[in-house]
């Protein structure tokens, strides 16, 4: 009697749904993947953010050490803290004020900032809503006007105010710092007033409003906040200005960077002064930054998504 063996197992191809079980399993895991990326760009921003804070940190921490503490090698982060410096900087034991340099800064920063907007403003309407011919060409042309250093510059600009005696003059400066900001700013509310619609104003030319009108009542609410952007910009780049502030001033004109760089001394000791004033020169930016940051936000977002 033949007794039956069962046949050996074959080895077949996989099937539809095995196959399909497996691409969803690898989809499955795929889906993972973007949440560990997110991890991942989320560590690294912080330690970015982290490169960039430590430095600002540490000069805050230096300069209410003493100068003597400041200058150790390596620095020593448990000294006694002390206001010695700021009482340096405010000319306590100086005798010398940073209140003229300070006014100097706010003032050739603020009126530039005013004059720049009230040029750029009418320059972009033109180069945006109502385009002129080759209008191209214009926005290339103020581009270009950046491309030049401005250390290619300073010798001429330096031998006119001293033909025309503009030397030590805070209104030559004013004048300096709102040519240096125009072509950005004519650049950054060009893409601002680009996203206004054309219906409000063509509804406000149906109504009879003129250009003036249509330019205060209309257009300017509509890109306040890439105004106000383009204002915190040029503010920022004037306070922050030390090249034409230094070749172009002296006593009278000279600004808040200009006497910062004063405590720069080959004898002696200057560390915690410096870092002293770095911090109170800095401090009226951070705080036009922190007023403002809601339109800046808007203002810098305007645009970028059509």
């Amino acid at each position: 009697m033949s007794t039956l063996t069962p046949a050996a197992p074959q080895n077949t191809p996989p099937g539809p749904t095995a196959l399909n079980t497996g691409r969803t399993r690898r989809r499955g895991k795929a889906r993972m993947d973007p949440t560990r990326n997110n991890t991942a760009a989320g560590i690294a921003a912080w330690l970015l953010a982290l490169l960039f804070a430590v430095p600002v940190l540490w000069m805050i921490l230096t300069s209410f050490h003493s100068e003597t503490d400041a200058a150790t090698n390596p620095p020593s982060i448990a000294a006694n803290l002390t206001l010695d410096a700021y009482r340096e900087f405010f000319g306590e034991t100086s005798g010398v004020s940073p209140w003229p340099s300070l006014i100097n800064s706010a003032t050739a920063s603020i009126l530039s900032t005013v004059l720049v907007l009230l040029l750029a403003f009418p320059a972009a309407y033109a180069l945006s809503i109502r385009p002129v011919k080759k209008w191209t060409d214009v926005m290339f042309f103020f581009l270009s006007t950046k491309m030049m250093p401005v250390v290619a510059a300073i010798l001429p600009l330096y031998l006119f105010a001293r033909t025309v005696g503009a030397l030590d003059n805070i209104w030559f400066l004013i004048l300096m710092y709102t040519s240096m900001n125009l072509p950005i700013a004519v650049w950054m509310m060009r893409s601002f007033l680009a996203e206004v619609p054309e219906e409000m104003l063509e509804a406000a030319q149906i109504d009879g409003a003129n250009l003036l009108l249509i330019l205060r009542k209309i257009i300017a609410p509509v890109a306040m906040p890439g105004i106000a952007a383009t204002a915190l910009i040029c503010f920022i780049f004037s306070w922050n200005e030390l090249l034409l502030a230094r070749v172009l001033t002296g006593v009278v004109a000279g600004t808040a960077p200009v006497f910062l760089t004063g405590f720069v001394s080959g004898q002696g000791l200057f560390l915690a002064k410096v870092c002293a004033a770095a911090v109170v020169i800095s401090l009226p930016v951070l705080f036009a930054g922190f007023a403002a940051q809601d339109k800046l936000v808007q203002g810098l977002s305007l645009g970028a998504v059509k």
